[in-house]
C-alpha cells in the first residue's frame, strides 16, 4: 500500500465512524436539511475510498475527489445543526475532504 494514503485512510475511517454515529443519533428526529441522508452517502463514499487506497487502485484519485465532494456536502448539512454529534460529524467530514483532496491532486 502507498504510504501517502495512511493519513487519508485514517481521516476516512474517522469520518465513517462519526457519520455512522450521527446517522444513528438522528434516527427518528426531524431534520430541516439533508442530514442524515448525507451521512448515508458519506459512509459509503469513505468506505469505497478506503478500499481503493488499500488496493492501490489506478482510480484512487477519482474516488478521493468524489469522496471529498460528498464530505463537503455532508459537512455543510450536519454543520447546520447544533447537536454535538452533528458538529463532530461536520468536523470529521471537513478533515476527510481535506485529506482526500491531497490524494486527488
Amino acid at each position: 500500500m502507498n504510504i501517502a494514503y495512511l493519513n487519508c485512510i485514517e481521516a476516512c475511517q474517522k469520518c465513517l465512524v462519526d457519520c455512522q454515529n450521527c446517522l444513528i443519533q438522528m434516527a427518528g428526529m426531524k431534520s430541516m436539511n439533508d442530514c442524515p441522508k448525507c451521512c448515508v452517502q458519506c459512509i459509503d463514499a469513505c468506505l469505497v475510498c478506503i478500499k481503493m487506497m488499500s488496493a492501490n487502485s489506478d482510480y484512487t484519485a477519482e474516488y478521493c475527489k468524489l469522496c471529498a465532494d460528498i464530505c463537503d456536502w455532508c459537512a455543510e448539512q450536519c454543520g447546520q445543526h447544533d447537536h454535538e454529534h452533528c458538529q463532530n460529524c461536520a468536523e470529521s467530514c471537513r478533515k476527510c475532504a481535506e485529506e482526500c483532496r491531497k490524494i486527488a491532486a
